[in-house]
């Protein structure tokens, strides 16, 4: 069976046998997934209600926020946005009842962004039905090659310089 990636290389090397176009058989995948899975997870987070980016700032908020809640910066950092969007972001969210804004106890110059007990149900209780989307997505793939690709995407990522934030 062949994909679109297969095509366009057959095409290359046809017109130009000169050019070695092999990484575009893996560059050129990973592009089309990239936006077929952005279309899948898009019509999920709409079926609930949500954009992609609305469950990812509360995602992020529950997994590293705790209870305290996480500065607009540090989100910044998660999300890889400017602050000026990140602003944007919060001010969407709390019109939504999803986030609030608090002043830190410790540092009364900081203001930390922190799920509402709204914010807080509607990402567990989605959490669980996003695993089992993506599960579905990766069902082709069994256990070792998922693991396998989730590696050698993770060297990719590292060697492009993709490390967490300290």
């Amino acid at each position: 069976m062949a994909d679109a990636i297969d095509l366009f290389t057959a095409h290359w090397n046809r017109e130009r046998p000169d050019v070695d176009v092999s990484p575009m058989a893996v560059i050129g995948r990973i592009q089309r997934l990239s936006r077929l899975l952005e279309q899948e997870l898009k019509k999920f987070f709409a079926g609930h209600g949500l954009e992609f980016w609305e469950f990812d700032m509360l995602a992020t908020l529950r997994r590293s926020g705790g209870a305290k809640g996480l500065t607009a910066g540090a989100l910044n950092q998660v999300a890889m946005l400017t602050s000026g969007a990140i602003t944007n972001r919060i001010d969407r969210l709390a019109a939504k009842g999803l986030v609030e804004r608090v002043p830190c106890a410790e540092d009364r110059r900081a203001i930390l962004v922190q799920l509402t007990p709204t914010g807080r149900t509607l990402i567990d209780e989605l959490l669980p039905l996003h695993m089992a989307n993506e599960q579905r997505l990766l069902a082709v793939l069994d256990q070792p090659n998922r693991d396998q690709l989730a590696d050698h995407l993770r060297t990719l990522a590292e060697s492009l310089g993709d490390t967490p934030a300290s």
